[in-house]
């Protein structure tokens, strides 16, 4: 018959879009399927199985670009047809499709055990009687492993991937071996093990680019959800960003509601709660329409989430009753949907609640009913049970026992941290832990004020900030894949910039560029973990290693400054200023800075920006010193800040102008750049396009005449990265960008194209100072935990002892004159603190250098 010819071959075609995961285009293949074999029912044994199958594969549509009511309406249509069909083997396998094909919509729709019982109930069968190449045993094998992660059985899951896996590499099902991929990435997730699930994710994207990549913004989902578990919400909201379009124009009805309840979670995370709000609203109205209540009262704990953190964050008012009453009728519709974290998630927010209006009592009932943490419930669900015990012994009066949980929760934190492998992950944790944090230091801040509160907010300061830093480097584990990209970013940043020169168009190499730098980014996610973790430096360790220095650590309680000051062992608590007036007025001060750089300003202009920054640097003494330069007398200073004052140039301020002082992400930090071992090879760099004045490097080597000197056309990224290897003092005068959204990737531009702050932490034995000359590289990019990182803050956490660089535009009259005066020294023998001490005394306002790591 020609009809069915043409129905199989449209068929046929829409079995290839779905399985590229475009449900729209299979949808309107298989309506044409349909027209083409006709309305009346006809008993030709190859009419009734091809519109059995049209309609099988038709519900599937239908039910992610439709509704799954739809989905099983065609489902109970294609069962009847089936039913008509004489005795025969394609009638029995038909009977397996349908059945199948019902288990995956049930757990679409959120009935997860009534879809498990399906798929237990006819698998068996499935592999006892289908004897071809296994394609329909391989599939739902799959997809019950799916329905298995939703319910958080785990060990069920690894089972049918594994087999699933085994028997798609047997048959030669390679599509179906990357989706086995993506469910381990899947489980991985769930377990809490966020490297392993991106590295399966990355697996099963090779496989999907090549063969169905119609998949890619799935998987892209599950990735945001890893990010998101790892705290990156910034990286993670850019992924969804970019793949919801693709998901909108596919009319993937289901994907896209679930993208919209991951972007929820970013906007939290990243403070956003009415742009939450809109996402979590727009998510459950899409589910509910599809009839699926399971998400969508996931979507109604999102919106409640955002509502319930932006009526705490709101210091002014107490929140209403509205809030905590919704999230405590929400809780027992998610449990009884199998939800059980989520359940205990919409409690915790409403005990939070609760205790914000003063209703202690109401708080008390509800937290006695959120059940102990499983092994698979996510760690900032584990964080926020912790804050509810603090904040409840908090309003009980029980301020000990608040301090317990805080350290037991940041104890559980960091323990997940270690198993986070790369540094973005590590660093993205932290996020997870601020708001116990904070509670601890509020605690200790509202102690009495003596020696052992400033002993106490000084211990719990290192257990909470530049976690980082507290790392072992690991040997290096290369990725050849990682390889190849950073060394295609290299080339096309290389060309980017002589283009530029040239006055031709670059948009196509920098999307290229930004492609590579999110490749490469994902890869170093996982390619081999940051470092062996260290335990955070005790109280005395510090006190021991500071000798005659006096430390100095910046405190905040979110309005007010605090300092605690160690000097010859002892401990005191110092107020300073008005956290906002002193952030405000060091950005000030530094836009000062940038304005007086240029070495050819006009005098007026430059007199007139010279004295706004002498104003504000007097301010700023006044207002951070109080009662400390009487404590620093004339002694080194380390200096432990918050992030919003790493932009400081700290001698600036009259009160330290002259003075060695030292900044450094931690006291642990600091502690370990002081252990690292000294080495004396030194190494003069300079990159292309530098000015004169600063550029000829060689000049440098009047002061170190065994210098390895690295210019001109030899100055590769290759042969400067090779010199710094085991180096002891690197000098390295070269343009670079610092890259606040990817800090790893800021770098300095050699004549080959750029080298990566990536590619430093690669090193076995990096260098033991380093002196960034001509750039603006020691900048940071401050994420949560008061972790910074960019060029200069990778180098320090890959094992440097030392970073000298600008954090403030510098005139390249005023960097040479700077870069020589500070070598001179520091050839002499000159520890590093006090040579550039010395050296910016002369013009600190041009001069704006800090050392970093340890003196």
């Amino acid at each position: 018959m020609r009809a069915v010819e043409a129905a199989r071959d449209l068929y046929d075609r829409a079995k290839k879009a779905s399985a590229d995961s475009r449900p729209a285009v299979t949808a309107k293949l298989l309506h044409q399927a349909l027209r083409v074999l006709g309305q009346q029912v006809q008993d030709d044994v190859n009419w009734l199985e091809i519109s059995t199958k049209v309609l099988i594969s038709l519900a599937s549509a239908e039910a992610e670009t439709k509704s799954p009511a739809s989905g099983l309406k065609h489902l109970d249509t294609a069962e009847s047809m089936r039913l008509r069909m004489p005795d025969c083997k394609e009638r029995s396998t038909l009977r397996f499709t349908v059945g199948l094909q019902r288990a995956i919509m049930l757990a679409r729709i959120g009935r997860l055990a009534d879809s498990v019982a399906l798929f237990d109930a006819l698998l068996p069968s499935v592999d006892a009687e289908v004897e071809d190449d296994k394609l329909l045993l391989t599939t739902d094998l799959l997809n019950r492993s799916y329905v298995h992660v939703l319910m958080s059985n785990p060990e069920s899951a690894r089972a049918d991937l594994r087999r699933c896996l085994e028997l798609a590499e047997e048959h030669g099902h390679h599509g179906l071996a990357g989706k086995a991929k993506h469910g381990l990435g899947d489980l991985a997730q769930l377990e809490g093990d966020i490297p392993e699930a991106l590295r399966n994710y990355e697996q099963a994207g090779q496989i999907y680019r090549s063969i169905w990549p119609g998949w890619l913004p799935l998987l892209r989902l599950n990735q945001a959800r890893a990010l998101l578990a790892a705290g990156l919400a910034e990286e993670a909201a850019a992924q969804l960003d970019e793949i919801m379009p693709e998901l909108i124009r596919k009319k993937a009805a289901q994907d896209i509601a679930e993208a919209e309840v991951a972007r929820a979670a970013a906007a939290i995370l990243e403070g956003d709660f009415a742009l939450a709000r809109k996402y979590a609203a727009a998510a459950r109205r899409r589910f509910s329409r599809r009839g699926n209540a399971r998400w969508a009262e996931i979507a109604s704990l999102a919106r409640l989430r955002a509502g319930a953190l932006a009526a705490l964050a709101n210091k002014a008012r107490k929140p209403g009753p509205r809030l905590p009453r919704e999230l405590s009728e929400l809780a027992p519709r998610l449990a009884e949907l199998g939800l059980r974290d989520e359940a205990a998630a919409a409690r915790l927010l409403a005990v939070r609640l609760h205790l914000r209006r003063g209703a202690v009592d109401e708080a008390e009932t509800l937290l006695s009913q959120v059940p102990k943490p499983r092994q698979t419930t996510p760690i900032d669900h584990r964080m926020l049970l912790r804050l509810c015990r603090a904040e409840l012994a908090v309003a009980t009066g029980r301020r000990r026992a608040a301090l317990a949980q805080a350290r037991a929760g940041l104890t559980e934190l960091s323990a997940i941290r270690d198993r986070m492998g790369g540094l973005d992950l590590v660093c993205g944790t932290a996020v997870h832990g601020q708001e116990l944090g904070r509670l601890a230091v509020r605690l200790v801040l509202g102690g009495r004020r003596d020696q052992s509160q400033a002993r106490q907010l000084f211990a719990w300061q290192e257990l909470t900030r530049a976690q980082v830093y507290r790392y072992e480097p690991l040997p290096v584990i290369e990725d050849p894949v990682l390889a190849r990209h950073i060394t295609e970013m290299r080339q096309v940043q290389g060309t980017i910039q002589r283009k530029r020169l040239q006055g031709e168009s670059v948009a196509a190499l920098e999307k290229r560029y930004s492609a590579l730098q999110g490749e490469a980014g994902r890869l170093g996610w996982y390619t081999s973990p940051w470092g062996k973790p260290r335990p955070v430096a005790t109280n005395d360790e510090i006190v021991e290693a500071l000798g005659d220095r006096v430390l100095a650590s910046v405190v905040s309680d979110g309005e007010t400054l605090f300092c605690v000051i160690i000097r010859d062992g002892e401990f005191s608590l110092t107020k300073l200023g008005d956290r906002a007036e002193v952030i405000e007025t060091v950005k000030q001060l530094h836009a000062d800075l940038d304005a007086l750089a240029p070495d050819h300003l006009p005098q007026m202009l430059a007199e007139a920006v010279a004295g706004s920054a002498s104003r504000r640097a007097e301010k700023l003494d006044k207002l951070l010193r109080a009662s400390l330069t009487e404590q620093f007398a004339d002694r080194e200073l380390v200096i432990i800040p918050i992030g919003p004052l790493y932009v400081l140039p700290w001698a600036v301020l009259p009160s330290l102008r002259g003075r060695p002082l030292t900044v450094a992400p931690s006291a642990t930090a600091w502690l370990s750049a002081m252990k690292r071992p000294h080495a004396s090879p030194v190494l003069l760099a300079g990159g292309p396009g530098v000015p004169g004045a600063i550029g000829e490097v060689s000049q440098l080597r009047a002061v170190y005449p065994g210098a390895q000197l690295i210019d001109g056309t030899s100055a590769t990224s290759a042969a400067v990265l090779e010199a710094l290897e085991g180096s002891g003092t690197a000098h390295l005068v070269a343009h670079g960008a610092h890259e606040p959204a990817n800090a790893l990737f800021s770098r300095l531009e050699l004549v080959d194209g750029p080298l990566f702050a990536h590619e430093t932490s690669r090193l076995t034995h990096p260098p033991e100072r380093v002196v960034l000359a001509a750039c603006e590289l020691a900048m940071s990019h401050i994420r949560p935990g008061e972790e910074a990182l960019g060029f200069a803050g990778t180098l320090l956490a890959s094992g440097s002892r030392t970073v000298i660089g600008a954090i403030a535009r510098v005139g390249d009259r005023a960097a040479a004159e700077a870069m020589t005066d500070l070598h001179r020294q520091l050839a002499a023998g000159i520890p590093p603190a006090t040579a550039l001490a010395e050296a910016t005394a002369v013009d600190p306002f041009r001069r704006p250098f800090l050392c970093l790591g340890a003196g």
